[in-house]
């Protein structure tokens, strides 16, 4: 992960009109004249915060921009308080709303102030995994001695996650259904809390992505049990003394039989702005994706570089709400 009104077919409609990449000629109509606010639909300290802070940190370092950036996170109401600002923030190509798939799923099981087509799209920069954490001196050492420990529970053991009917509760709700067991959801206003609450004992396991938590796996405090991946990450440096990413089996050789789940990272405009902000931010992307430090960053947090915008970007969001309808149906969480 990474969250009300409107219908399907609606959302299919709009998705499939959003305009693509402009020719290069039209990318400079438009250029930044004041400070650049990059708006973080989750609190600090989150996977999304340092997305948006990498982002900002290749710009200012490469001089992408005429301009400085400042980031704010509005990450209440699970990010709808990035949303309805940015919403706020007609015509203003200013304001780069930094999120994840919950611009256009939060609409589905919230009624919030603001509708995914009323965004424009920049661009998915990447796709970031999901593991299952437990505490480091858990004796859960496998995902099999969970999900055992799990079944067994009275009361349920305690799963946390960045914030309610999100990526993270999607995820709960997919291993609960997949595994035939059962949590209490505990929701956090990001996944550098649903860390901290982990490390400290509150909770007994969360799904953090790697850069959430690659901190306090280092440190001792929590460790990854599996990956929701259908195979195991790449082969690259040691996080701890003895043990990097690939070392992490898949979660599915675990007895969770989930083979995939991974989160976009994406960026958007707000409502009123135009083509030739669109493809500037668009282009200053594109250059982002093609430094030293977005590189490293994809390394460190062991996430996937598919840059994506236009046409791909649209047909990746109607997939997701296909795939993810079906899963808040049964949970009841559909408002709509």
């Amino acid at each position: 992960m990474s969250r009300r009104s409107f219908t399907r077919a609606a959302l299919a409609a709009a998705v499939l009109t959003l305009p693509g990449a402009l020719p290069a000629a039209a990318q400079g109509e438009w250029r930044p004249t004041r400070p650049i606010e990059f708006v973080v639909t989750s609190g600090a300290g989150g996977g999304t915060d340092v997305f948006a802070r990498t982002v900002q940190g290749a710009i200012t370092k490469h001089n992408l921009v005429p301009t400085s950036i400042i980031v704010t996170n509005k990450g209440a109401g699970s990010g709808a308080e990035g949303f309805v600002y940015a919403r706020g923030a007609q015509g203003d190509a200013h304001k780069v709303v930094f999120a994840t798939n919950n611009t256009w799923l939060l609409p589905m099981v919230s009624r919030v102030a603001f509708k995914a087509e009323d965004f424009r799209p920049v661009a998915i920069l990447a796709f970031d995994e999901f593991m299952l954490w437990v505490k480091y001196d858990s004796p859960h050492r496998t995902a099999a001695d969970f999900l055992a420990a799990a079944r067994s529970a009275n009361p349920p053991l305690k799963m946390g996650g960045s914030q309610p009917k999100d990526t993270d509760q999607t995820l709960t709700s997919l291993i609960q259904r997949a595994a035939n067991v059962r949590f209490t959801y505990v929701p956090f206003r990001g996944g550098g809390e649903a860390g901290t609450q982990l490390a400290g004992g509150h909770i007994d396991a969360n799904t953090n992505n790697p850069s959430e938590s690659i901190g306090g796996w280092r440190g001792s405090q929590v460790r990854p049990v599996c990956v929701f991946r259908r195979e195991p990450m790449a082969r690259g440096e040691l996080v701890t003394q003895t043990q990097g990413w690939h070392d992490i089996p898949t979660c599915s050789s675990q007895g969770i039989p989930i083979e995939e789940f991974s989160m976009p990272r994406t960026t958007f405009l707000p409502p009123g702005t135009t083509p030739a902000q669109q493809a500037y931010w668009v282009d200053v992307m594109r250059r982002v994706v093609e430094t030293p430090e977005w590189k490293d960053y994809i390394t460190r947090t062991s996430q996937s570089t598919r840059f994506t915008t236009g046409d791909a970007f649209s047909e990746h969001i109607r997939k997701d709400v296909e795939a993810s309808r079906e899963i808040f149906q049964a949970e009841g969480w559909l408002v709509n």
